[in-house]
């Protein structure tokens, strides 16, 4: 599904260069659950970016479902995040004037799906977040953890190849944050691939591997026995 070699990626610093990731090896089969783990500066949100097409490698490699992922314009990496990919952000991104159901229905929006079908589909997504009855309220109304699963929603309601979740639980208490990756890991258990970025040790051991970065490099990529969040969630 995801195939990444020999991926180099820097940024010029004024007259320097700061050479952020360094050769990486990284591929994901389908219906993986992946934690991507480091410290900040190890490299893992420019890592989340070129697989999000919103940056370019430097050097290497990457490919999404068989397709090479390279020499993209705006409109073409637009069109291919919109084909391949469903984003989930610590922040939810959600937009503030417009109801659970509009939010979701979006991504629907600028495929060009009609607006019947879009309003149908959004309302199955929050029926499957246990949403369906808060459709018509604004974020504002909604709780954080309410506000994630909307944007789950809105991730998924696209039929992504690949969910790319960055921090998902960032911005929850230990609860809410369990509930959520409960929702993560049945999104999973129906085949759907999955990367988490993390820095939360017992988020990623709810993934099933565990990918560390430290300054640019993979240090360990390892499968993990996958723990359960349904047991934390009352």
């Amino acid at each position: 599904m995801i195939e990444i070699r020999d991926l180099h990626k820097s940024y010029k610093m004024g007259s320097n260069s700061l050479h952020v990731l360094k050769g990486i090896n990284f591929s994901v089969q389908e219906g993986e659950l992946v934690a991507i783990m480091g410290s900040s500066g190890s490299g893992k949100s420019t890592l989340l970016n070129i697989l999000g097409m919103l940056d370019e490698l430097d050097e290497g490699t990457y490919s999404l479902d068989g397709v090479p992922i390279a020499n993209l314009n705006e409109t073409k990496a637009a069109n291919y995040r919109n084909k391949f990919l469903g984003f989930v952000f610590q922040s939810f991104n959600l937009i503030n004037y417009k109801n659970a159901m509009e939010n979701v229905a979006l991504p629907l929006y600028y495929q060009r799906v009609g607006r019947k079908e879009r309003q149908e589909k959004a309302l199955k997504y929050l029926e499957q977040v246990g949403l369906r009855e808060w459709a018509d309220h604004l974020p504002s109304e909604l709780s954080g953890g309410q506000k994630q699963r909307v944007a789950i929603a809105r991730a998924m309601a696209a039929e992504p190849k690949v969910l790319l979740a960055d921090e998902p639980t960032g911005a929850l208490d230990s609860k809410t944050s369990y509930e959520v990756m409960d929702l993560i890991q049945k999104i999973n258990d129906d085949g759907n691939t999955i990367l988490v970025v993390t820095h939360e040790e017992d988020i990623a051991h709810m993934c099933k591997r565990i990918v560390h970065l430290k300054d640019g490099v993979i240090l360990e990529d390892k499968k993990v026995e996958q723990v359960r969040a349904q047991q934390y969630v009352q």
